[in-house]
């Protein structure tokens, strides 16, 4: 198992954290994932650009790094 981080800007409110987090678990390698404002820690074997994806796909208007 990987872990991965993830950096944001732009995340304003638990609504975005909610959505972001859900985005990111139901991928598919993924096995835990601890999300914030700033950023996310993923621990499972999906790819780094899988998870960033699918963080750009919910168009809330943040920065993914």
């Amino acid at each position: 198992m990987s872990h991965q981080s993830l950096t944001f800007e732009g995340v304003e409110s638990t609504d975005q954290i909610n959505r972001i987090t859900t985005a990111l678990m139901m991928l598919d390698g993924v096995d835990s994932v601890e999300v914030g404002r700033y950023g996310a820690e993923v621990e499972g074997r999906a790819r780094r650009e899988a998870l960033i994806k699918a963080v750009e796909q919910l168009k809330l208007k943040i920065k993914v790094s």
